[in-house]
């Protein structure tokens, strides 16, 4: 039973992402990409959708016949998720000028309205929530919250080629599920892990660009299952190598370090369209 809300939500993708692509497309809801391309934007709303539409059979299942198909923290875990891609989402739809830590910092002490001031507190508020009862002392509170946070805002950064942002989820989720030989972390988050997995196929092949409604997303995934993962101290070292590669992140370019860095190179590309960048 842990694993059919992964698989019902799996299903769901691969029903309401096509027509959701066309739909965008169709509506002139396009965004160019690396290369030049006009692809569907935003294509994770198709993730958000996939959840929404998977929780219809699902939460009547488990309410009607008393079955136990939820773990206890994939209320979290949806609440969180769902909140950071609707900021992501706003971000998509009325970002101005105003880019990295640096840009927004500068417009709101001018006065400015700033979405990605906007997605900075509500990302907090909504970890601050969402952990509130977790059974954290305080000091253990405050670490999964920063630790949360910054991962998901990690995410947008990474966002800057097909697919990439996904295999990193992928990636971690594979390495701290293995690492801990514990598959609780995954069952919590497969409802919205599958979903985000299909739609990041369709972004891997330029099909579609995920937008920070998706970026939001997974990195809150990876947030998550940083934080359900780890102990305290493990939760430090994320929190440390999240930390360096986001301040590395705003003064260079990611992009540039893995194009730099063969083995990085290599995976990076893996399933994309022609030439790496």
């Amino acid at each position: 039973m842990h694993a059919l809300p992964t698989l019902v939500a799996l299903v769901a993708a691969l029903l309401v992402t096509p027509p959701i692509l066309r739909h965008l497309a169709g509506e002139g809801l396009v965004r160019e990409n690396w290369r030049g391309a006009q692809l569907p934007f935003p294509g994770g709303v198709a993730i958000v959708a996939a959840v929404l539409v998977a929780l219809v059979p699902l939460a009547a299942l488990a309410q009607l016949v008393d079955a136990n198909l939820f773990e206890p923290e994939t209320g979290r875990v949806v609440l969180y998720a769902l909140g950071v891609a609707l900021l992501g989402l706003i971000d998509d739809l009325l970002a101005g000028a105003s880019r990295g830590w640096r840009g927004h910092g500068r417009a709101v002490l001018g006065g400015a309205f700033s979405t990605g001031a906007l997605k900075a507190v509500g990302s907090l508020g909504l970890a601050l929530f969402v952990l509130g009862d977790a059974g954290y002392s305080n000091g253990e509170y405050l670490l999964a919250v920063a630790l949360l946070v910054l991962t998901t805002n990690l995410f947008n950064l990474l966002d800057l080629r097909p697919g990439r942002a996904v295999k990193a989820l992928a990636l971690l989720g594979a390495g701290l599920t293995l690492g801990a030989w514990d598959a609780g972390p995954l069952w919590a988050l497969g409802l919205l892990a599958a979903p985000a997995l299909v739609v990041g196929f369709y972004d891997l092949r330029e099909r579609t660009m995920l937008g920070d409604v998706g970026a939001n997303l997974v990195g809150a995934l990876a947030g998550l299952w940083l934080v359900l993962a780890l102990e305290t101290a493990g939760q430090a070292i994320a929190l440390a190598i999240v930390l360096a590669i986001t301040v590395y992140g705003e003064f260079r370019s990611i992009s540039a370090f893995v194009e730099r860095t063969p083995l990085l190179r290599q995976i990076d590309s893996i399933g994309r369209n022609g030439p790496h960048a």
